[in-house]
């Protein structure tokens, strides 16, 4: 509305015609003229940037959110009469303080310490590898094993975003307008926990005017689909963007790609009933219904998960005696450490982590010895692994060798990925 109010402004002759000439304007008008809230101001202000423009007028209640992109002017505008004047020389408005702007300590409530979680001393280290290398995780145990714990745990070992990461999160929300007006720049990475009762775009995004989905806005951080199998067919649309890392939306008008790099975690049931393979409570499943139920996930989305974990119920004597275990904080330092050494291998490329890279990356950072090479080869056999499945154990092999801080892949780091590759229990 204010871009549309100040054009006709301008082509009556009410304001100079070159007053505007070095500037960016966004907003939307009341009935009484003031400026209300738009959403996607921190990407207009990033346009304007990269435009080479002076600076950006933005309403009042956006320019804290506006301030976050540098290099450019954010002029705070709570009225049109205020603009008009200030256009015309009348009345002068003194751009944005950046000072006044901190780096938030927000703590997600969800988080959860690994020294909390009693057992499950294989789980919590194939979510260290997960967390060091971005790799996606399958879960799949009994109800009250611990899987939505371990899911909730994972945000606190990964590494705090940098300032450009901050950025491109923060641009997704306030496109999907969820952004916090006390503290716009989201510097933790997302954890997003939908439904299964969610839509195809609710999932991966959608609307008229197309909106970020839920892949999107867990960009740089989780994505936790706990009951797996229930998402039904609408899981098929995540194989896409776990592929190309973005998902593009497509309408009559035009096409809008967001970026969709996050880690998938999922967590299911064995079957319906919940305790097929269990050593505590009986299964009642139909070996057919185990099947039927596991098939629910296809085979071309479990081959884009890396991790295929199984949980089993903690025992008494684990729950009431184990020692405490490692802090978030001390894995989170291996897991830095090792991304630290990614993002040197992959300096100056679009890759950010060991989960990005594509078959020519692998055969260049990936040298298996003959020893490793054969155990591969059996495995390969054994397991019955795709293409794609062979590419992601050497991701994972890599991941486990740089968090041994081994410059070289040996068997020990591939015996270790192929046992996160083969432990799902089927019917």
């Amino acid at each position: 509305d204010l871009p549309i109010a100040l054009g006709v402004l301008i082509a009556s002759g009410q304001i100079p015609h070159d007053a505007l000439d070095d500037a960016l304007v966004v907003g939307e008008l009341s009935l009484d003229g003031s400026l209300r809230h738009v959403r996607g101001v921190i990407a207009a202000a990033t346009l304007a940037r990269n435009l080479g423009l002076a600076k950006i007028y933005v309403p009042l209640d956006d320019a804290l959110e506006a301030s976050l992109i540098p290099t450019i002017d954010i002029i705070p505008v709570d009225h049109l009469i205020t603009i008009t004047e200030h256009l015309l020389g009348l009345d002068q408005i003194a751009p944005f303080d950046r000072d006044s702007i901190e780096r938030s300590t927000y703590v997600p409530s969800f988080a959860t310490d690994f020294a909390d979680i009693k057992g499950q001393e294989l789980a919590k280290r194939a979510l260290e590898v997960a967390a060091a290398g971005g790799h996606n995780v399958l879960m799949i145990g009994p109800p009250g094993a611990g899987k939505t714990l371990l899911a909730r745990a994972l945000p606190g070992i990964l590494p705090e975003l940098s300032l450009d990461e901050a950025l491109e999160v923060t641009r997704i929300y306030s496109v999907a307008n969820a952004l916090s007006g006390e503290t716009p720049l989201m510097d933790h990475r997302p954890y997003r926990n939908p439904h299964h009762t969610i839509s195809h775009a609710g999932l991966v995004g959608g609307g008229t005017i197309p909106r970020p989905g839920e892949v999107s806005l867990a960009h740089r951080g989780v994505l936790f689909l706990d009951e797996l199998p229930e998402f039904g067919h609408r899981l098929e649309v995540l194989r896409q963007p776990i592929e190309d890392r973005a998902v593009t939306i497509s309408r009559a008008s035009g096409a809008v790609t967001y970026p969709a790099n996050f880690m998938l975690v999922a967590a299911s049931n064995p079957c319906p009933c919940g305790f097929y393979g269990d050593g505590y409570t009986a299964c009642t499943c139909a070996p057919s219904l185990v099947t039927r139920y596991q098939n629910r996930i296809s085979g071309p989305l479990m081959d884009r998960i890396d991790i295929h974990l199984t949980v089993p119920r903690v025992d008494y004597d684990k729950l009431t005696n184990s020692p405490p275990g490692e802090t978030s904080a001390q894995v989170r330092q291996r897991v830095q450490e090792a991304r630290d050494q990614q993002r040197q291998r992959f300096a100056g490329t679009s890759m950010h982590s060991n989960a990005d890279m594509g078959p020519r990356t692998i055969q260049q950072v990936v040298e298996l010895d003959a020893q490793s090479q054969t155990l591969l080869r059996s495995a390969m056999e054994q397991m019955n692994l795709s293409a794609r499945g062979y590419h992601r154990v050497l991701k994972l092999s890599r991941t486990v060798a740089d968090l041994a801080r081994e410059e070289r892949v040996s068997a020990q780091h591939v015996l270790e990925a192929l046992q996160y590759r083969s432990q799902l229990a089927t019917a």
